[in-house]
């Protein structure tokens, strides 16, 4: 498969992106080509295409289903594994926000509300300390209870929503 320029440059920045968000590029790389490609693609295509060993796209296709962002895709005549990948942007962003929330926000939830429970117990652990553990709860609970709120909104309530910006502030009766 050959990628145009504009393609091309896509799937680079998009791995470059992936690294800086903490995953790894090659995964990112074969999310990129899968989103944008028209038909599902084998991994021997994948690795061909990316330049990439066949057992590291393997591994990456394995960590994108994983996610629920990329399935299995089976094509007539062919009997190898195709792949596609979401399509929708904002399918992709809600499975990504809800993986982070459940594998990253979820524990540390946990965590900050056994730290919460365990400092009135302490009496090494001293009232600033204590505050900011609080606080941190305080935060995160609330920021994922909008996720969950925000998440099952209709398409176009969401649209507007964002398109709002700043204008919520003028909504509930504050000047900006």
């Amino acid at each position: 498969m050959k990628l145009s320029a504009t393609t091309q440059k896509f799937v680079l920045h998009w791995g470059e992106m992936g690294s800086r968000w903490g995953v790894n590029r090659t995964v990112a790389q074969i999310h990129a080509l899968l989103y944008l490609a028209n038909d599902p693609l084998n991994a021997e295509e994948i690795a061909e295409t990316l330049g990439v060993a066949r057992s590291n796209v393997s591994t990456s296709l394995k960590e994108l289903q994983s996610w629920g962002l990329v399935k299995i895709v089976h094509v007539m005549g062919d009997r190898r594994d195709h792949f596609a990948s979401l399509k929708d942007v904002w399918d992709i962003f809600f499975v990504i926000l809800e993986e982070r929330k459940r594998r990253e926000l979820d524990p540390t939830l946990t965590t900050l509300r056994e730290c919460v429970m365990e400092s009135e117990e302490d009496p090494e652990t001293s009232p600033e300390t204590k505050k900011r553990i609080e606080d941190t709860l305080a935060f995160l609970e609330q920021t994922t209870n909008w996720f969950e709120q925000v998440r099952p909104l209709e398409r176009p309530t969401l649209i507007k929503l964002l398109k709002l910006g700043s204008k919520v502030q003028g909504l509930l009766g504050k000047k900006s």
